[in-house]
């Protein structure tokens, strides 16, 4: 996932850090503390979790205040409605000094036992005057009416932004005479609102913060996932918010499980479950997934290298096998898609189709008999489809139900390298898949679905463009193909064998696209056999990062001028709003506008789960 150039440099320490056997600290501004707060001499007073959080009522959290700026070791007061923190939670805090100007104030592992609104009041002595904050939250009781949700499906279709939709709605469905010949699974719901989608430090998110304002309800910084940011170098030890299997787990027992076409520590999938200030720390991602307290019972994805040692084929520096030590648990355990589908798993199972990230299903299904380089030996991994159709078999067991994140991961990193066919292919994968789950839903009542996406990406839908007539041109000559207005033609995507995917991606009257954001690069218009990148690193600029158009990349394409930092090689990111659609019980809840923080509050109440009372009788 492409994140902004302090994500990266943040991650280069990381990285260099580990070499050494250390934890390098995040520069301040990707800490969640901004450069300037950090050079300022004033003091600044941080409270966690921030102002106008909603917090469920019974969800386990970290509770901490921050004070930098002041050289003395003056004492905080935290007030909570008018009353001491420490007596108002029946716990002491810790006070720490992480440097010798900052004074941190935590209480770890707490909860609000009602709803209400709370006031919390931070106040220290400065140079004989007294400095405070205020933030304000809101205790809610996940209160639903109607009938009560059993099961939950989220699925996520990492970066589709509404344009993204449309266009696989175009190549799917086709259109003639100004009406579309078909609906998306997707667009044929119950109900449909909007998300926002921005973090707490920042307009723009990354996959790790907003999967975890799902999987928590709570906003984080890019980069972090199921904690607020703290002011330590430490990844691993800022405040935590009890994520959705957490929760579920220690409430109801339910069964809980992650399908990704991603690294299964990626951000949207180890957002549900695991802690982290640093969604790169994949190791200890991957070895978290087992610690009890939020264990999913199916994990099905790429990402085999972190469950290895290097010794053997893998990346763990620990030399663990984790492999074996699921297997330990109880885990059966898949490598491609004939033994997935044959296993007879009941209860738990794990499945890691490749080293990394899983090939596209543009690559895995459609070009893997002319390129066999592309996917290597492995060629047979699972389409999400039946990825997601074992994980409801395995997960449906458990008589107290259970929540399932599907993730179309590769919606994304195609849009990120602007690889139209490769976006669209995977969106349509995406789709039938919720179009099975759907299925599903219709044996069992009980179940809601939900369908979303994190953040938008910028591909525009500017027209057609005319294949037939490109043949002999180059550069802006292939600009005057594009068809506007009564000039843009209907596209001619055929579809013979009615498998949702054209016969011929380059059809004589295909989608002419365009990106609101993106670095230099060329484009041809149509289809690459292979996957390549954009842009490469300009070989006469060797102390920085800096990118320019890719030579081998439609060379007689469009040149296209970045209006990017030229040390961003791939199209980012938006903060466009995204569509939500649901079917079920509490589908009603998932219309209109909604922050991204009220997709957890929402499904708690389609749920009705109440931390304060139920508990897993053991």
């Amino acid at each position: 996932m492409k994140n902004n150039r302090s994500t990266r440099m943040a991650a280069i320490l990381l990285t260099v850090a580990a070499a050494f056997g250390g934890t390098a600290p995040l520069p301040a501004h990707a800490e969640g503390i901004s450069a300037n707060q950090q050079a300022s001499t004033a003091p600044v007073i941080t409270i966690l979790p921030i102002d106008r959080a909603a917090i469920l009522a019974g969800q386990k959290l970290d509770f901490r205040v921050e004070i930098t700026g002041i050289e003395s070791k003056e004492p905080l007061q935290v007030l909570i409605n008018g009353k001491d923190a420490g007596q108002y939670f029946g716990k002491k805090p810790v006070i720490t000094h992480t440097t010798a100007n900052s004074t941190e104030y935590t209480i770890r592992d707490i909860s609000f036992k009602k709803p209400e609104r709370i006031s919390v009041k931070a106040s220290a002595n400065h140079k004989k005057k007294t400095l405070t904050k205020t933030v304000n939250y809101e205790v809610y009781q996940a209160i639903g009416n109607g009938k009560k949700a059993k099961n939950v499906v989220l699925m996520v279709g990492d970066g589709m932004s509404s344009n993204i939709r449309t266009a696989a709605r175009v190549v799917s469905k086709g259109i003639n005479e100004g009406k579309f010949k078909g609906w998306l699974e997707m667009e044929n719901m119950d109900s449909m609102g909007m998300v926002t989608t921005s973090g707490m430090d920042s307009i723009v998110t990354d996959s790790a913060n907003s999967a975890s304002a799902y999987a928590t309800g709570h906003k984080t910084a890019v980069n972090a996932e199921g904690v607020y940011p703290d002011n330590t170098a430490d990844p691993l030890d800022d405040p935590k918010v009890e994520n959705i299997i957490e929760l579920l787990k220690r409430t109801r027992g339910m069964s809980t499980g992650l399908v990704t076409t991603a690294d299964i520590t990626d951000a949207t999938p180890a957002a549900m479950t695991v802690h982290t200030r640093s969604r790169y720390e994949s190791e200890f991602i991957a070895k978290s997934f087992l610690d009890p307290l939020h264990r999913p019972d199916v994990l099905l994805g790429g990402g085999r290298e972190w469950f290895l040692p290097a010794s053997d084929g893998g990346k763990r520096k620990d030399q663990t096998n984790l492999i074996d030590a699921y297997k330990k648990q109880g885990y059966s355990y898949v490598t491609n898609a004939k033994e997935l589908n044959k296993t007879s798993a009941n209860g738990k199972l794990l499945g890691l189709f490749r080293p990394s990230n899983m090939n596209v299903y543009f690559d895995r299904e459609y070009t893997q008999p002319n390129n066999p380089d592309i996917v290597g030996t492995y060629n047979d991994q699972p389409t999400l489809m039946e990825m997601t159709s074992k994980a409801l078999d395995v997960l449906d067991n458990n008589k107290n139900g259970f929540f399932l994140m599907v993730e179309g991961a590769s919606i994304d990193k195609q849009a990120h390298t602007m690889d139209m066919e490769r976006v669209i292919w995977d969106t349509i994968e995406f789709d039938q898949t919720v179009g099975l789950v759907k299925e599903y839903v219709r044996k069992h009542p009980e179940t809601l679905v939900i369908v979303t996406a994190d953040h938008g990406h910028s591909m525009t839908l500017n027209g057609t463009f005319s294949v037939k007539d490109a043949a002999g041109k180059k550069g802006d000559e292939l600009r005057e193909l594009i068809g506007t207005y009564a000039d843009s033609k209907f596209p001619t995507y055929k579809d013979a064998d009615g498998d949702g995917f054209p016969d011929k991606p380059d059809s004589d009257w295909k989608l002419a696209i365009g990106w609101g954001n993106h670095p230099d690069h060329n484009e041809d218009y149509m289809t690459n056999p292979k996957p390549v990148s954009p842009t490469i690193q300009d070989p006469n600029v060797t102390d920085k990062s800096w990118y320019i158009a890719n030579p081998d990349k439609d060379p007689n394409g469009v040149h296209y001028n970045g209006n990017l930092p030229h040390d961003e090689g791939q199209e980012v990111h938006t903060f466009d709003d995204v569509p939500i659609n649901a079917s079920g019980p509490g589908a009603s809840f998932f219309s209109g506008y909604m922050d991204n923080t009220e997709v957890f509050r929402k499904m708690m109440t389609a749920l009705q789960l109440d931390p304060v009372k139920e508990k897993v009788k053991k």
